[in-house]
């Protein structure tokens, strides 16, 4: 919620997520003074295909970045941060910012048969062991090999040095201020970025056919990194920060020392614990990753990733027209003593982390004529305990024990859902005032690469709890409610 009004400098964070693109100003204690959203279309072209459109996405930048900063208590600009959706790829002209394809959505499957060719050629390990991934069409460098293979003229032009790729932040960086760049913790999630040396692949883009040169360049996740364009609202404002949404969002939960961990539910749900300098190599197909870097100094992270959390709701709403709105969920998972024997595996875009089978398809299995609207929705909410069980379970045989959880994302709003994650969990749950926490975390980088915070701490240091849960569920019926998981998993994880 938006406080009264400016105490002093506010920090403007560009959130760009899956469904829509918010822009909000927090002010130096970390409260929102104004926010603006835009939902954007999404675009399913074929099965297993997820398309935006980048120049919708740019002009929803536009539009609510504008109308934050027309608000009276957004007076005071002082940066921009962006935080993004990972993984989505765009192609864009070189001179005139235009993009030149559909961006493919970290969601899109379309490259799965190309992924299974490279493991069937032996190339995941070593890709394993330069980025710390998984060979899954989650992540960018397929994607956007697809784009050169298969739209005219993209390699061609590729090769004459006419275009430029990157993921979202790096187009909007480039269309806000005229830079090609993007941050370490964007670049760990290509697929060509060597976690070791913290830089571009050479070998690992010859494999991919891609060309180094319309890459961006690798930046700290905070520091100057561009002004904004005279045309362009916020004109002469300095972009000073750029992180992952998921990384942010960590930083936004002052999980800054090692071991520390949260949860985002939004779209999807992204779990990570905080490994400090040290990357974890995972023995759980869980992935290593880039949590931020600040004054060349790298931090990494250990994370598992689930790709279908709030947008099981979205389905629920949209797709089956069970409710009118996610808010309705608590009140009718509450409705009912437990959830007779329903189970949905929320595989709508196939199984993440620690499966990794892009070919699973969704289930809802143990329906009988006792089922009742109310049992669907509250399976829909556990299926996001089970999924998170899944993944503190995986983040235990790595040597990463996960004692409590902070969550964030729309999701957590339900706190149905958050004593539920506590009882299958077995830990407590936190959950901040501000549950937009990616945004905070653009925020406060953008603070620090201003200047105006001596260090990302200083910057975290209002991070205040709004709730916690305790785990009081009985250990026996989670046992039971864990078995049917397992059951129904295995049904589509073939």
């Amino acid at each position: 919620m938006a406080s009264d009004g400016p105490t002093g400098p506010v920090y403007i964070a560009i959130d760009e997520g899956t469904t829509s693109t918010r822009a909000a100003a927090f002010d130096a204690r970390g409260n929102i003074v104004s926010q603006s959203s835009k939902a954007f279309e999404q675009h399913f072209p074929r099965p297993g295909w997820v398309e935006h459109d980048a120049e919708e996405i740019f002009a929803a930048v536009c539009q609510t970045l504008a109308d934050v900063l027309a608000d009276p208590r957004a007076a005071k600009p002082a940066a921009v941060g962006i935080t993004n959706q990972r993984e989505t790829v765009v192609v864009w002209d070189r001179q005139t910012g235009k993009a030149l394809a559909p961006a493919i959505v970290w969601q899109d499957r379309r490259t799965a048969q190309y992924c299974d060719a490279l493991k069937a050629e032996g190339h995941e390990a070593d890709l394993t062991a330069r980025t710390g991934l998984l060979l899954d069409p989650y992540f960018t460098a397929t994607k956007l090999r697809w784009l050169l293979e298969h739209v005219d003229g993209l390699k061609e032009k590729a090769a004459a040095g006419s275009i430029m790729a990157g993921t979202i932040d790096a187009y909007l960086a480039f269309k806000l201020t005229g830079q090609h760049v993007t941050d370490h913790s964007n670049a760990s999630r290509t697929l060509l970025y060597n976690l070791d040396r913290g830089q571009w692949d050479e070998d690992l883009c010859a494999l991919f056919g891609i060309q180094t040169s319309i890459l961006p360049r690798i930046v700290d996740t905070a520091g100057p990194m561009g002004t904004i364009d005279q045309d362009l609202p916020g004109a002469g404002l300095p972009l000073t920060a750029i992180a992952g949404d998921q990384q942010a969002a960590t930083i936004g939960q002052a999980c800054l020392s090692a071991g520390s961990a949260k949860a985002t539910y939004g779209t999807g749900c992204f779990l990570l614990v905080n490994t400090g300098r040290d990357i974890k190599r995972s023995k759980n197909r869980l992935l290593s990753t880039v949590l931020c870097q600040l004054n060349g100094e790298r931090q990494f992270a250990l994370e598992g990733s689930i790709f279908v959390a709030g947008s099981l709701i979205q389905w629920l709403r949209d797709g089956l027209g069970l409710i009118a709105d996610a808010a309705e969920t608590q009140a009718l998972a509450s409705s009912v003593d437990d959830n007779a024997g329903v189970v949905i595996v929320p595989a709508l875009t196939g199984l993440g982390a620690p499966y990794w089978n892009p070919q699973a398809r969704g289930a809802i299995t143990g329906l009988t004529r006792g089922a009742t609207r109310a049992h669907i929705v509250r399976a829909a909410l556990e299926a996001q305990s089970y999924q998170t069980y899944d993944l503190v379970q995986a983040m235990a045989g790595d040597g990463q024990e996960v004692r409590s959880l902070r969550v964030d994302g729309g999701m957590v709003a339900n706190a149905w859902l958050c004593q539920d994650l506590a009882d299958v969990l077995g830990v407590p749950i936190e959950r901040p005032k501000v549950i937009e926490t990616t945004a905070l975390g653009a925020a406060l980088l953008a603070r620090v690469g201003v200047g105006d915070a001596s260090s990302v701490e200083e910057a975290a240091s209002m991070w205040q709890l709004d709730a916690s849960f305790s785990p009081a569920g009985d250990r026996s019926a989670i046992a039971d409610r864990l078995a049917q998981w397992s059951d129904a998993v295995g049904r589509v994880n073939t």
